[in-house]
C-alpha cells in the first residue's frame, strides 16, 4: 500500500460544511472553526482543519504572522492548523467577526452569511475536518495555509462539477460536501507533497524515499506488532544499521521514536472508547504492560492515559449539554 495512503487512512477523517457565503466588496471578516460550528456536528475533534473553497469571485487570505494569498473561484485554501484568519476584499478594512454575520434559516442545519458593500460579488463555502488524533503527522508538514487549484490532479474535473452540483442541492448538499471535502484534503496533501524541494527533511521526505517509505507503510499497517530496529530491516532487506541512518536522515528522528509518538496517538482514539480498559489500550498500541505504556504516555502528553481519557469525555459531555 501506499505510505500516503495508510497514513490518511489512520487519520480517520470527518468532513463537514457549515456556511455558505455571499460577499460584495468592500469586505472583510476574521474566523477560525469553534465549537459553535462543530459542536451540531460530532464531538470536540483532537484536531480541525479549517477549509475555503471559492465558488465565485476571489478574496485574499491572511493567517496572522504570514503573507495574504488570493484564492479565485475554482480553489480551495486549506488551513491546515485551524489558525485564526481574515479573508476579504480589502485587508486594510477593519475585520468584522464572522460568528456576528452568520444567520440560519429555520429547519435548515447551513448558516449563511451575506455581507458587504454591494460591489464585486465573491461567493465562498466554508467547512472542516475533524481528526480524533492530536497532531497528526500530515497536518504537521503543511503549512499555515495553502491554494490547491481544485480543476488540478487526476480527480480534479470530477471533484469541482461534484461542488457545483451539491451546492444547489437542498437536505443532501452538507453530507455531500462533506463527503467531498474529505477528497480535497486528500488531493490537496497529494499536490502540496508534490512540490516540496528534493532536500526536504521529515514525513514528506519520508514518503517518498523507497526503503523509509515501505518503513512507515509497515509501522502504520501492523501498529501493534513488537517492532525493532532489527526486525523492521529484516522486512526490508537492509541491514539494521544502514536502515536505522537512512531512516533518521531522512525523517529527523530514530525509527524507535517515530514509531512511539504514532502509537500514542493510535492509544489516544482507542482511549475515546469508554468500554476500552487502559490496560486493552496499552496491549494494541504495542506495549508490554500497563505500567510500560503509562510511562511513555505521561512523557508525551503530560499526564496518565486514565488523566487524559477522564479530560476528554468531560470536554465531549460538555458540547453534547
Amino acid at each position: 500500500m501506499d505510505p500516503l495512503d495508510e497514513l490518511l487512512r489512520a487519520m480517520r477523517l470527518t468532513g463537514a460544511v457549515f456556511l455558505q457565503s455571499e460577499f460584495t466588496s468592500p469586505w472583510c471578516i476574521k474566523t477560525s472553526v469553534g465549537p459553535g460550528e462543530y459542536g451540531t456536528v460530532l464531538p470536540k475533534p483532537a484536531h480541525v482543519i479549517a477549509y475555503h473553497y471559492v465558488t465565485e469571485g476571489h478574496c485574499l487570505v491572511e493567517v496572522e504572522g504570514h503573507c495574504p494569498i488570493e484564492v479565485r473561484a475554482g480553489e480551495l485554501v486549506l488551513l491546515p492548523h485551524n489558525d485564526p484568519h481574515r479573508l476579504g476584499s480589502d485587508l486594510r478594512m477593519p475585520a468584522v467577526p464572522a460568528s456576528l454575520l452568520v444567520t440560519r434559516a429555520v429547519g435548515e442545519g447551513l448558516g449563511r452569511i451575506v455581507h458587504g458593500g454591494g460591489g464585486e460579488r465573491t461567493r465562498i463555502v466554508c467547512g472542516f475536518l475533524g481528526i480524533d488524533t492530536p497532531s497528526p503527522p500530515i497536518a504537521a508538514v503543511l503549512p499555515a495555509a495553502l491554494t490547491i487549484p481544485v480543476s488540478d490532479g487526476p480527480a480534479g474535473h470530477w471533484i469541482a462539477s461534484s461542488l457545483e452540483f451539491a451546492q444547489r442541492l437542498t437536505s443532501d448538499a452538507p453530507a455531500v460536501l462533506a463527503r467531498l471535502a474529505e477528497l480535497l484534503f486528500v488531493e490537496a496533501v497529494r499536490q502540496h507533497l508534490a512540490k516540496r524541494p528534493a532536500h526536504e527533511r521529515g514525513l514528506s521526505a519520508g514518503l517518498d524515499d523507497p526503503i523509509v517509505g515501505q518503513a512507515l507503510t509497515l509501522l502504520h499497517a501492523r501498529n501493534n506488532r513488537r517492532w525493532t530496529v532489527a526486525s523492521l530491516a529484516r522486512e526490508l532487506g537492509a541491514s539494521r544499521s544502514a536502515f536505522a541512518d537512512r531512516f533518521t536522515s531522512v525523517m529527523g528522528e530514530s525509527p524507535m521514536r517515530y514509531l512511539s509518538r504514532h502509537r500514542l496517538r493510535r492509544a489516544t482514539d482507542w482511549l475515546r472508547e469508554r468500554r476500552r480498559s487502559v490496560t486493552s489500550v496499552a496491549l494494541d498500541a504495542g506495549y508490554r504492560s500497563e505500567a510500560a505504556f503509562s510511562r511513555a504516555f505521561k512523557r508525551e502528553f503530560g499526564q496518565s492515559p486514565a488523566r487524559w481519557r477522564a479530560g476528554q469525555i468531560g470536554q465531549v459531555g460538555q458540547v453534547g449539554g
